[in-house]
């Protein structure tokens, strides 16, 4: 039987959210690809530009994502509400923007804002996070 180097809830725990930023990061290198090589005849000058804020930030994240799910991994911490916030925000943020670009529909544009909240929020609560340990 193997024994676990790292607390066995913990190791679990972590586990899923590397695999989730692992999903999350594979994305937004297949976004990246599919906006510089697809999309880059189709699209205007500034909607290639909102297409490429959103995979930035996307990848930004996912790499925060796996960062955080490491530490979770390694020493058992929760970080529900800090993962939780950075997916949400990538999701809103990145992904109304994907579909802004995309669409050229702006109204979604209301909905990056939201995004970046999450974001914030996810920076914020990691910070506290990390402070209490």
């Amino acid at each position: 039987m193997r024994v676990a180097s790292w607390p066995v809830r913990g190791y679990a725990y972590g586990m899923r959210w590397l695999w989730v930023s692992c999903v999350v990061g594979a994305l937004a290198v297949s976004f990246g690809a599919f906006g510089a090589h697809a999309l880059k005849s189709r699209l205007s000058a500034d909607m290639l530009a909102v297409y490429s804020t959103a995979t930035q930030y996307h990848l930004v994240h996912a790499i925060v994502l796996f960062a955080i799910a490491l530490y979770s991994r390694a020493t058992g911490a929760s970080i529900t509400l800090p993962a939780s916030l950075f997916l949400a925000g990538i999701v809103l943020f990145s992904g109304s923007l994907y579909l802004l670009a995309i669409t050229g529909n702006r109204a979604l544009g209301m909905i990056t804002p939201l995004g970046g909240l999450c974001f914030i929020a996810g920076w914020l609560t990691s910070g506290w996070w990390l402070s209490q340990r």
